[in-house]
C-alpha cells in the first residue's frame, strides 16, 4: 500500500499517467465496447499493469535525469538561501534562522567576515543546516506546504525523465491507430473521426511535453522547495 501514499501517487503515478495518455486514449477510442471480449479484457489488464510499471519507470528515469541535470549545471546545486550574499531572504530573517540552526547544531554560525574569508566553511555550515532541516521536517501534516513543494519537484523531475518516452509513444499511438483504421480488425471500432480526434490529442500531448516539460521547470521547482525548506524554520521556532 506504500504505492498509494500521496507522494507516490502525485509525483510518480501522475507523470506516468501523463506519459502513457496517448496509449490509454487509443485503448478507449480504438476498442469496441458494444460486446467486449477477450482482446478488450487483455488490453485493459495490460494498460492497468502499464500504469504501475510506468510509475516505477518514472521514479528511476527521474533520478537518472536528476543526475544528468546536476552534471550539466556543475553538480548538485548548493543551497545558498542562508548565505549573506544571497538575496532570497532579507538579512534580518536570515540572521534569525542562522542563529536558531546554529544552536540546534551546536556550532557557531560564521560571521560576515569569516563567510567572506572562508566561503567553503560557510557553505559547509549551510549544508549542515539543510541536512538538519530535511531530517526535522518529515511530518507531512505539520509541514504541508514544504511537502507539496517536494511533490511538485518530484513530479516535474520524473516527468522530464519520461519526456522521450512520452513523445515516442505519441508516434507509436498514431501508427497503431492508423493500422487499426486501415485493417479494421474485429475488436476495433476505429473510425476516421476517432482517428482525427486521437491525432489532435496526440498533438496537444506532444506540445505539452516539448514546451512545458523542461530542465528550467525542474530547476525552478528545486529553488522553490529550497526556499520553503528554509522558511520552515518559522514553524520549528514557534
Amino acid at each position: 500500500m506504500d504505492f498509494l501514499d500521496a507522494y507516490s501517487v502525485r509525483a510518480r503515478l501522475f507523470p506516468a499517467v501523463l506519459a502513457i495518455a496517448p496509449a490509454f486514449a487509443l485503448f478507449l477510442l480504438g476498442a469496441t465496447w458494444s460486446d467486449p471480449g477477450m482482446p478488450e479484457l487483455i488490453t485493459a489488464l495490460a494498460v492497468a499493469v502499464l500504469f504501475f510499471a510506468a510509475a516505477d519507470l518514472a521514479r528511476r528515469m527521474g533520478k537518472r535525469k536528476e543526475r544528468q541535470l546536476f552534471a550539466d549545471t556543475g553538480g548538485r546545486p548548493e543551497n545558498r538561501e542562508l548565505s549573506r550574499s544571497d538575496q532570497t531572504l532579507d538579512d534580518a530573517t536570515k540572521d534569525r534562522y542562522r542563529a536558531f540552526l546554529a544552536k540546534k547544531l551546536g556550532v557557531r554560525a560564521p560571521s560576515a567576515q569569516s563567510e567572506q574569508d572562508e566561503p567553503q566553511k560557510a557553505q559547509a555550515f549551510c549544508n549542515q543546516c539543510y541536512t538538519w532541516l530535511r531530517e526535522n521536517t518529515r511530518d507531512t501534516e505539520k509541514f504541508k506546504v514544504l511537502f507539496n513543494e517536494n511533490i511538485s519537484y518530484g513530479f516535474r523531475r520524473n516527468l522530464l525523465g519520461l519526456k522521450p518516452f512520452g513523445i515516442a509513444l505519441n508516434l507509436m499511438t498514431l501508427a497503431g491507430a492508423a493500422a487499426l483504421f486501415h485493417y479494421h480488425p474485429d475488436f476495433s471500432s476505429m473510425t476516421e473521426g476517432k482517428l482525427v480526434a486521437l491525432a489532435i490529442l496526440a498533438a496537444i500531448h506532444a506540445c505539452y511535453f516539448t514546451f512545458a516539460v523542461t530542465k528550467r521547470a525542474v530547476l525552478d521547482a528545486s529553488a522553490i522547495y529550497a526556499r520553503q525548506l528554509v522558511m520552515s524554520c518559522e514553524t520549528l521556532m514557534s
